[in-house]
């Protein structure tokens, strides 16, 4: 994949976290709670600028209450 498009796709990936994340009601502290992540790499996330590792996406499954596959489909 070209650079061009992993930064596509974290964009893309972080605009979806951010609609179920705000749909569920939930600040950014809360999901960092439920996840035990950093407030500021949830935000990260949600901009596109970090590029999560798999591990971190079952997490914040978990903390959403939706599965992997939701958070991936967009």
């Amino acid at each position: 994949m070209q650079k061009e498009e992993i930064a596509d796709l974290q964009i893309r990936f972080g605009v979806h976290l951010r609609k179920i994340r705000e749909d569920k009601g939930l600040s950014l502290r809360e999901v960092a709670d439920r996840c035990d992540l950093d407030n500021s790499n949830i935000s990260k996330i949600e901009n596109g600028q970090f590029n999560i590792q798999l591990s971190k996406i079952f997490e914040l499954a978990k903390g959403l209450g939706v599965s992997a596959k939701d958070l991936l489909d967009f």
